[in-house]
């Protein structure tokens, strides 16, 4: 707990250690600002090679991934398993060369025929991490165990909520220290002096730290996919500390121990707007230079807050979704103010919320006060609604955004909250002004612990009693409490207030939850833009070869079906058909039919009329495809009067 002393110290020493402070923190930042990169928002996979869901004819002997923008990768991020479930890499994941937006491993030699999963995971530029699982076959397809590529991928749940828990403490932490300092050195200097308030500026600096801390400790187990057991394996720690969010996090908690000596001279500082006669013989003398004094101490302690409020800002600023993308040099600082508002806002809330649960009469905050902070937090929210506009234009890019992506939808939940909290402020504003208008109670003074009360007649006969310094004690007790009660059912309005008040403190809580979530979820611009990329990359006529064999006897009997639609989109379409043996040679077969089906609409399956062309060679003309998505291709193919055999793929219609 913040201790409360007497001792100032003189401002010239004070200022040094403004000075001092500032010089740090100056490097600090530039350490921060040094890993600053323009990028997109969340990687995006863009193709593979081999394909997602093709059949390859000759063994690979790699893996290739492409992405939408450079990633960092570990040495097991790219993990290949065979139809039984057993891996099949070889090597540590790396990048195709020195092309930073590819992961690549290697295969064992000798692969068997079948259909293998590929499970990835990179870390974006964006410092989110990214995963998925694809299959491709080789020879042929085949069944597949999915779940061990599935678990590589999407790693421990208890981490993911862990580490998404320890995000949102950080935003409720700094609310909270930011919101209380600047109510106490702006609003309530008295505030300093109760230990509840003391308390919550305490507690957002301990939240914040040891939030960073949890952090810092899980990030590895989060972007490597592991366990909760992976919190003090070294090896992540050390690739966490290498990555620019592990360097903004040691930058916050070095930030956080400035912020622990500046609460102690806080702290010191307990008397600040006191008022004369309270004991301080210097300022009581010359009143005119006690108050000078005591503006320049506010504005030294003013203008250290302002820097390390500033330089925690940055952290966050620089390791989300406005270090990435585009307009870098105006959205970082917009998302630093964004920040700063949402802090002195919801922070100072919670300040005047404790305070009007004491009486003012007791030291809890008058209507003067919150006044003030009223003028700060209508402030706070216009620069909130401007930053906040710009922030969804650059995020969303587009108003489908705002229901098709689970950004916009986020966002439009973050938008409610925010307009109760508006609703719940203007009420406060109301109560304020009527509780302003009322009687001001008189200032009781404070008690002093030297002297004693003189007992009554009846408490000095009864002292030596124990069962009557008892009753006599329960009967004091009961008098305060009638008292205190009484004060505060004469002002309605105070309790009308501490009840708004608390109503947007509540719905700050459900902000601070969605914001987390906003950080962890890709941007609806990022999510159009890489999709519009893989459609580019996919938007491809296809050409798929798929073996076949019906069983029978001929030479028709077994062999491969290569299937050509050009241009796999939307609307008109040409299909070609070619049949061909073991060796490569056409043959004709008796009857040959192609369906597509597109699962996720429940459209299909569509038949596709083929005509004769040549030997072993079909094609049909003007096959529409009303939708774009993932299509089942299938082709039943009958060797004889009897054997017959129907195989299919996945394909991509643009």
């Amino acid at each position: 707990m913040l201790t409360v002393t007497g001792t100032r110290p003189r401002p010239r020493s004070l200022r040094r250690r403004a000075a001092s402070l500032c010089a740090v923190l100056a490097a600090l930042l530039g350490l921060m600002l040094a890993g600053a990169t323009a990028a997109s928002a969340h990687a995006a996979l863009l193709s593979t090679d081999p394909a997602e869901n093709t059949v390859v004819q000759t063994a690979p002997s790699e893996v290739t991934l492409h992405f939408s923008e450079q990633v960092t990768l570990s040495s097991d991020d790219l993990r290949v398993f065979d139809p039984s479930g057993k891996r099949v890499d070889s090597g540590p994941t790396g990048h195709a060369g020195s092309d930073d937006t590819t992961a690549q491993v290697q295969l064992i030699h000798g692969l068997a025929p079948g259909t293998y999963t590929v499970a990835w995971r990179a870390i974006s530029a964006d410092t989110h991490p990214v995963s998925g699982a694809f299959t491709f076959s080789y020879g042929h397809a085949s069944a597949t165990t999915a779940v061990a590529g599935e678990q590589a991928t999407k790693g421990s749940p208890l981490v993911g909520a862990l580490y998404g828990g320890s995000r949102s403490v950080q935003y409720g932490s700094y609310a909270l220290l930011i919101g209380s300092v600047v109510m106490v050195l702006i609003c309530w200097p008295g505030g300093v002096r109760l230990r509840s308030v003391q308390r919550l500026m305490l507690g957002g600096w301990a939240g914040l730290l040891l939030s960073t801390v949890a952090e810092l400790l899980l990030r590895g187990p989060y972007a490597a996919a592991s366990g909760l057991g992976g919190v003090f394996n070294l090896t992540l720690i050390q690739q966490s500390l290498g990555e620019r969010l592990g360097t903004l996090l040691v930058v916050r908690i070095l930030l956080l121990a400035a912020v622990g000596v500046f609460l102690s001279l806080l702290a010191g500082q307990a008397g600040i707007g006191r008022e004369a006669g309270t004991g301080d013989a210097a300022a009581d003398d010359d009143p005119d230079a006690a108050a000078r004094q005591e503006r320049r101490l506010r504005v030294g302690l003013g203008t250290a807050w302002a820097v390390l409020a500033i330089a925690l800002a940055c952290t966050w600023a620089l390791g989300d979704h406005a270090s990435v993308g585009m307009q870098v040099a105006l959205a970082v600082p917009l998302d630093m103010v964004h920040i700063l508002s949402m802090a002195c806002w919801l922070g100072g809330l919670a300040t005047v919320l404790v305070g009007l649960r004491r009486p003012e009469a007791e030291g809890g905050v008058g209507a003067a006060q919150v006044a003030r902070f009223s003028t700060i937090a209508m402030t706070s929210v216009a620069a909130l609604v401007g930053t906040g506009v710009y922030q969804a234009w650059r995020g969303l890019g587009s108003w489908g955004a705002l229901v098709s992506t689970t950004y916009g939808q986020l966002l439009l939940v973050k938008i409610g909250a925010v307009l109760v909290i508006l609703a719940a402020a203007w009420v406060s504003r109301r109560w304020t002004a009527v509780l302003r208008a009322a009687p001001q109670p008189e200032p009781q003074p404070e008690p002093q612990p030297e002297s004693e009360p003189q007992p009554g007649p009846d408490e000095a006969a009864g002292s030596d009693d124990p069962v009557r310094r008892a009753q006599l004690a329960r009967q004091r007790a009961l008098r305060a409490g009638v008292v205190t009660q009484r004060a505060r059912e004469a002002a309605p309005a105070r309790g009308m207030l501490l009840r708004s008040v608390l109503l947007e403190v509540t719905f700050a809580v459900i902000v601070l939850v969605v914001t987390t979530l906003l950080t962890n979820t890709a941007p609806g611009r990022a999510v159009t833009e890489q999709n519009a990329a893989i459609a580019a990359t996919q938007n491809q006529p296809v050409n798929v070869t798929l073996p076949y064999s019906t069983g029978g006897p001929g030479d028709n009997a077994n062999g491969k079906i290569n299937i050509e639609i050009d241009p796999a989109r939307t609307g008109l379409n040409t299909v070609h058909a070619y049949v061909f043996d073991n060796a490569g040679k056409p043959v004709d077969v008796p009857e040959l039919d192609v369906s597509l089906s597109l699962a996720a609409k429940d459209l299909g399956p569509l038949p596709v009329t083929l005509d004769k062309v040549d030997l072993g060679h079909w094609a049909a003309s003007n096959v529409e495809l009303p939708l774009q998505g993932k299509w089942l291709l299938a082709v039943s193919i009958r060797s004889d009067a009897i054997d017959e055999t129907t195989v299919s793929t996945t394909i991509q219609v643009g």
